[in-house]
């Protein structure tokens, strides 16, 4: 786990307003066997509805942390107080470029989001269901021909989540190890390994624009360089914004999901029996695993000085509007602790709120069932492998590895 360098907490934060607790160093946060980093983000609603927390960023910054779902929402429909622009992957080289449409504010963000949209519709996301489908069944018949155990994140989360992206790129997959690697980096890497993966993955990107430039074929790249916002086309910079966005959003917080559910649904044989005895609860019971399980904190930037439910949030502040605090607050949802996979009227925000709402969702929702539903059809009861536990860990992307997943007739967990 990383070292965090705190900075002072500035002097316009009231003593009695901060807080203990941190999305990366609180208990539960650090990498845990068994652990539930998202349960264990539910402490702060014992507490008051805003505070400052020292150390709540990768760099060691303090945001201050939201933790009441209306309030939520509140900033982040609110981008003329509270900015996206904070450069999250262009600071780990301490530069200040925005990733395209999430750290752009109104009205340029309207304009990429208004391109972008057809790219990942509904419509869209329903044309691409079959090769989404398939690409799930090879996996999952691989894993079933080669025994009664996997380790579910290298040998089908990452590899199924992954290939749909690099489809999306229109890019083989023969480099799906190498990518995971990269962004295993940028998120939970270390000061070197950080920098080291956004330079590479950089270079990735413009290299494939250059490509696809000189070469243009049936892919996102080719669109991206060929388009236009306001009669002019794109610049470098901003296709590299775009072009990373996707990159770095494809590869983890999908496979992430998957691996929770998974793990929640080995944990709990009546569940997946439920799930098994009639599929059509999938789609239902996704959402509210989205609700218990979502994996980003999403901060923002003030642009001004604000009193914010008595917290005097001043210009260049962060805010933290953390999905996991979010979709365990008890004002928002009854028995926010209880996984409910009949619940209804699920107003969860694993996809965030307002207008940087996730431009992914749909095909990250697909994606979900899809590999729920396959995997339930084609892999019998299954459990924690014994002598096992699955590692958990919290900070700016939640996430879970050495999920060990066992369906022989021994393999229960003791």
């Amino acid at each position: 786990m990383e070292t965090f360098a705190a900075h002072p907490v500035p002097p316009h934060v009231p003593p009695h307003m901060v807080g203990d607790f941190s999305l990366f160093t609180s208990p539960g946060m650090a990498p845990t066997p068994n652990g539930d980093p998202q349960a264990a983000s539910a402490v702060v609603h014992d507490g008051p509805p805003i505070f400052y927390s020292p150390v709540n960023t990768r760099d060691g910054r303090g945001t201050w942390v939201i933790t009441r779902a209306q309030d939520q929402r509140r900033v982040l429909q609110d981008p003329e107080t509270f900015s996206s622009h904070r450069s999250i992957f262009a600071s780990a080289l301490g530069e200040s470029w925005p990733m395209i449409p999430l750290e752009l504010d109104p009205p340029e963000h309207g304009k990429f989001r208004s391109l972008l949209n057809p790219l990942l519709s509904p419509k869209r996301v329903m044309a691409l269901e079959s090769a989404v489908r398939e690409r799930a069944v090879v996996l999952i018949d691989r894993i079933a021909r080669a025994g009664t155990s996997c380790d579910v994140m290298k040998d089908f989360a990452f590899p199924f989540a992954v290939n749909i992206f690099l489809r999306f790129l229109g890019l083989p997959d023969d480099r799906l190890d190498e990518f995971v690697a990269w962004a295993t980096d940028l998120f939970h890497g270390d000061n070197v390994k950080r920098p080291a993966a956004a330079r590479t993955i950089i270079a990735f990107i413009d290299n494939l624009a250059a490509q696809r430039r000189a070469e243009p074929v049936e892919d996102f790249m080719s669109f991206l360089v060929q388009s236009k916002i306001d009669d002019r086309p794109l610049t470098d910079a901003q296709i590299r914004g775009t072009g990373v966005l996707l990159f770095v959003a494809g590869l983890d917080t999908v496979a992430a999901a998957i691996g929770f559910d998974l793990n929640y649904l080995a944990r709990h044989g009546d569940d997946q029996q439920l799930l098994r005895g009639d599929s059509s609860r999938i789609v239902l019971a996704a959402e509210e695993l989205l609700r218990a399980y979502p994996t980003v904190q999403m901060i923002r930037v003030a642009t001004k000085d604000v009193d914010f439910e008595g917290a005097p949030i001043r210009k260049g502040d962060y805010v933290s509007c953390a999905t996991m605090i979010a979709n365990r607050d008890p004002a928002e949802f009854d028995h926010p602790e209880r996984i409910d996979l009949a619940r209804e009227d699920n107003r969860h925000t694993a996809f965030a709120y307002g207008p940087h709402r996730c431009l992914g969702s749909h095909l990250a929702r697909r994606e979900i069932v899809v590999a729920l539903e396959e995997w339930l059809r084609r892999i019998p009861d299954f459990r924690i492998r014994e002598g096992t536990a699955p590692v958990t860990y919290g900070g700016h992307v939640f996430g879970i590895e050495n999920l060990i997943l066992d369906w022989s007739a021994t393999g229960e967990a003791s």
